[in-house]
């Protein structure tokens, strides 16, 4: 059957919506002259049905004959007056930015630019069909069988950042042809490795479609992190093994189902600041070319205001942008069963005008939305506006990054800075997050991300290496914040490795066991290496795929990891639900957090203070505020955590009361001990930096 209008149909709801016969097309294009639905089929053939109405600025017409896997984009007829912000251009082939799968590649040709070569004021009239994707028509059916969300609380989460490509690429134990893939990360071999290590949570860097720069595939490279979405309802096509007609949002779901039913929740990493058309030189793909004015923020009409270091800034001030937002991050919780949202340079979203405002639109919209403010929501707190750095700014329903935890802890172990900051960080960094009723697990802690260094690399290099992104090494920050302790670069000395590796282990240890919700770099637990790229965005291979094929320290690293991980599940003592107050809960105990130095007595202001204090002992006590509903205060084991960042070894006297009597080491990551109580007033010596948790016994 040829497809066919058969009328007017409705503005609401916006994209394709398949029905009995046919489907509901309406497209969001006020300014605009007509719209018309372009189908293709499997031949590539074109056929246009222009959308007979238009109501609230909404083309719209019923279409009898589509059917689930039909290939569809709009053409958009309009003034073109790029100095007035109008670019329309009815030879340009757009995406439904409301299609929930896209099929195909964008290929860099001229004819993918709204404009002429370098002048962006004359029109290309060439047709840029046969270089952009296709939007696929997609059927919602799918079996959830009884998938329920695991609804983990915030106090016991653990996040675990990966790709969805390269934690499988080199998996020895996922097949072939599922690595790389939604199918692969949902591959039982990586679900075992996921839950034996003992996070909770997977956040998946960009999962919305999202296409190559130009500048790369001029370079012949790709986009790896996907920072470059086009589609915002559309799970991207090049993570699909089954197909991609509409089968990656099957796989998707299936793996959504496989990691809940593991118990793991799945935070997805979201760009809604920006978009892949770029600037005006950019190409036009779908907004800019349905509504440039009402989808981008303007600086004078034919320039952009650049909030996102990436051409535009998506306008969240306009309600059908705002819209369209919501739209999205809706389905993707209620139609794809995801658990939360990580959003990349968030301060951006909260702009009104200029200015960053925690009271603005997007903030206050998803404040009231039943649906959004049930799941975590978790801000990238900055952009690179003025004014954008916003780390403990926003509103109480959001965790935060904490760009100051990832920072400090950096300089602390590699000896660039002493303790003063460091107590705000290990116990939750009340000094970001206390006021407004904010509690500790508003602090996301993280010393590693996907941008910069791995841990591994973070002892290795002290310089970036980023020649094969093929910028002369110019791309990515020189403020790395790392140390290679001798050797620039992998070597065979044992002394150094040995201290690269105790420097590893002491970072994990920290992040674990640090008041707030520490999330983890997916492969730092088996110490992978970038080989020095702290910029791998556009390396899609052996530089950001993970390597399983572990030598014995990285054995050996990974049951250190996941045995740190079972010593915060098991005690509640690290997973504070309120901030400390420096004060016992009964009278005569230990305060529920104490602060000593090497000689086994508080910390003196000067010594907090001064740039050469590199050792602090950070006591935490089992007697535990008690919740709200609890019967009895709940207690847990006391706690003594040594961190000691000196290259010299260092005896550490063990605190008397009101802290305990006697101790108990359970790791150390200089030294083996043994077994057995070492009492109040002794020494410990602890190895050139490196920490210890001890359990008080008595």
């Amino acid at each position: 059957m040829q497809p066919t209008i058969d009328g007017a149909g409705s503005w609401d709801p916006l994209g394709l919506t398949l029905d009995a016969t046919g489907a509901n097309v309406a497209l969001w294009a006020p300014g605009a002259t007509a719209v018309d639905l372009c189908l293709f089929d499997d031949a590539g053939r074109e056929q246009r049905i222009r959308l007979p109405e238009q109501t609230f600025g909404v083309f719209h017409g019923h279409v009898a004959g589509i059917a689930p896997g039909a290939a569809y984009g709009f053409r958009v007829d309009g003034p073109w007056d790029p100095q007035q912000g109008a670019r329309w251009n009815h030879a340009k082939l757009l995406m439904d930015p409301y299609a929930r799968a896209l099929d195909g590649e964008f290929r860099l040709d001229p004819a993918v630019f709204g404009h002429e070569g370098d002048d962006d004021l004359v029109r290309n009239d060439a047709d840029s069909a046969p270089f952009v994707p296709r939007s696929i028509a997609v059927t919602t059916s799918f079996d959830w069988y009884d998938d329920r969300p695991p609804q983990t609380p915030w106090t016991d989460t653990v996040i675990y950042e990966t790709h969805v490509r390269g934690i499988s690429m080199r998996h020895p134990g996922v097949p072939e042809h599922l690595r790389g893939t939604y199918a692969g990360l949902a591959h039982p071999t990586v679900v075992d490795h996921l839950v034996s290590l003992g996070i909770t949570a997977v956040e998946l860097m960009p999962t919305h479609h999202f296409v190559d720069e130009t500048h790369l595939l001029e370079l012949g490279l790709t986009n790896y992190w996907g920072y470059n979405t086009l589609g915002f309802f559309a799970p991207h096509a090049r993570y699909s093994a089954s197909g991609t007609r509409g089968e990656q949002v099957r796989e998707f779901k299936e793996m959504v189902r496989t990691l809940h039913s593991a118990g793991l929740e799945v935070i997805l990493d979201v760009v809604y600041n920006h978009t892949a058309e770029g600037n005006e030189l950019g190409p036009t793909l779908s907004f800019r070319g349905i509504c440039n004015p009402g989808y981008y923020r303007l600086s004078d009409g034919r320039h952009y205001m650049d909030y996102t270091g990436c051409g535009n800034t998506l306008d969240v001030s306009n309600p059908h942008v705002l819209q369209m937002v919501m739209d999205s991050l809706r389905y993707w919780v209620t139609e794809m069963h995801v658990d939360g949202f990580r959003f990349d340079l968030a301060s951006a979203l909260a702009r009104s005008f200029h200015d960053v405002d925690m009271l603005g639109t997007f903030m206050t919209t998803i404040q009231q939305d039943p649906t959004l403010r049930r799941v975590k929501l978790i801000a990238e707190p900055w952009d690179v506006g003025p004014g954008g750095y916003q780390v403990g700014e926003f509103p109480t329903l959001w965790a935060e990054w904490n760009g100051r935890y990832r920072d400090n802890l950096r300089d602390f172990w590699r000896g660039a800075s002493g303790v003063g900051e460091l107590g705000w960080r290990l116990s939750g960094s009340a000094d970001l997050y206390a006021g407004e009723g904010r509690r500790p697990y508003s602090s996301i802690n993280f010393i590693t991300a996907h941008d910069g260094f791995p841990m591994r690399d973070l002892t290795t290099y002290e310089h970036k290496h980023n020649e094969a992104n093929l910028e002369d090494n110019r791309d990515g920050t020189d403020d790395n914040r790392s140390a290679n302790y001798g050797v620039e670069g992998e070597t065979e000395d044992p002394a150094i490795n040995e201290i690269r590796r105790r420097q590893i282990r002491n970072m994990i240890a920290t992040l674990v066991l640090s008041t707030g919700v520490p999330m983890l770099l997916g492969g730092d637990e088996i110490g992978r290496t970038q080989g020095g790229n702290n910029n791998a965005y556009c390396q899609d291979d052996d530089i950001s795929w993970y390597d399983w094929q572990l030598d014995p320290w990285q054995e050996e690293l990974l049951a250190f990891t996941r045995d740190v991980l079972a010593l915060r599940r098991e005690h509640r003592v690290f997973r504070q639900r309120f901030f400390f107050d420096g004060r016992p809960h009964r009278e005569g105990g230990a305060p529920d957090l104490g602060w000593v130095g090497p000689d086994g007595q508080p910390l003196t202001n000067d010594e907090w203070n001064a740039p050469w204090t590199k050792t602090l002992g950070m006591y935490l006590s089992g007697e535990l505020h008690q919740v709200p509903g609890e019967p009895v205060p709940p207690t847990d084991d006391s706690f003594l955590f040594l961190l000691h960042a000196s290259d010299d070894e260092l005896d550490f006297t063990l605190p008397g009361e009101p802290f305990g009597a006697s101790y108990e080491v359970v790791f150390d990551t200089g030294a083996l001990r043994p077994p057995g109580p070492i009492p109040a007033g002794a020494a410990l010596r602890l190895a050139p930096r490196s920490s210890a948790l001890l359990r008080v016994a008595s």
